[in-house]
């Protein structure tokens, strides 16, 4: 199977963040499953905790979805914890699409009772919220404690410096033991580049017993499962009923002479004839 994994971070602005994700994604992968990191190129790529930049990094996204359909890729992962677009793109595709926090957070939920993020600095708090809510899963959500990381692009040299990631990562597990001081059974960092760079230095529990989830991990296992599921079932996997529904054939000629090349996989009756 063919997986793209689309990271919201530009390739050149994170240091070694790129080329550590490629490697440990086809560290965990499965047997034959073939994946394509890929990150931003026209806009945005950094500071996507500001609602306006992720919606301008999620117009290239969408076109990726529809670039990963032509090119025969069986599934499309969301790299970024704002889950940015993922609604919009299920709706113009026909192959699995998984968010990075929606899928972390259902794993999370097979850990243990509850679940919390850390996140890197307080202006993430609203977005990962109101995922939680969005997913339906308050009920197991304990809250959020933030990191004070407001220039996140310092991260980036944790992956070149050990001395960095390391205070980095002992922000971060203080932050954890306040977390789970309210109650987390299993905690997430909220951002990508925070989940490898706590990869990165083998941290996977914030003390015996508490998990550490890595969402990157997870959504990866989870998008094989999801390709192995259509495949066993008929070959289907979005429902396309409502909320995914995409224009119907007979509307599509007519909103492709305003918007271009949209909805790749609804199929034109004049093509068709």
């Amino acid at each position: 199977m063919k997986i793209w994994y689309q990271a919201l971070a530009r390739e050149n602005a994170w240091g070694g963040y790129h080329s550590f994700v490629i490697e440990h994604l086809n560290r965990i992968k499965d047997p034959g499953t073939e994946i394509e990191v890929h990150g931003t190129t026209k806009w945005g790529g950094v500071a996507d905790q500001f609602s306006y930049l992720e919606y301008l990094a999620g117009v290239e996204l969408l076109d990726n979805v529809q670039t990963a359909m032509r090119r025969g890729f069986d599934a499309f992962l969301i790299g970024n914890i704002a889950d940015p677009a993922l609604r919009e793109a299920r709706e113009i595709a026909n192959i699995p699409v998984l968010g990075l926090c929606e899928s972390t957070c259902h794993v999370a939920c097979l850990m243990g009772g509850n679940f919390g993020f850390v996140t890197l600095n307080e202006k993430f708090i609203p977005r990962v919220v109101e995922n939680v809510d969005r997913y339906g899963l308050r009920s197991r959500f304990i809250g959020t404690r933030p990191m004070k990381l407001d220039r996140i692009l310092n991260m980036k040299a944790g992956f070149s410096d050990p001395a960095a990631a390391r205070v980095i990562c002992d922000e971060f597990l203080a932050t954890a033991e306040a977390l789970v001081a309210d109650g987390a059974e299993v905690v997430i960092a909220a951002g990508g580049v925070g989940m490898a760079l706590l990869e990165k230095m083998g941290i996977h529990e914030v003390r015996p017993g508490v998990p550490v989830l890595n969402g990157a991990t997870a959504m990866l296992k989870l998008g094989e499962a999801a390709v192995k599921i259509g495949g066993l079932t008929g070959g289907v996997f979005i429902s396309k009923r409502l909320r995914y529904a995409p224009p119907a054939a007979d509307q599509i000629d007519e909103i492709r002479k305003f918007c271009g090349d949209v909805y790749p996989s609804v199929k034109s009756p004049s093509a068709q004839g």
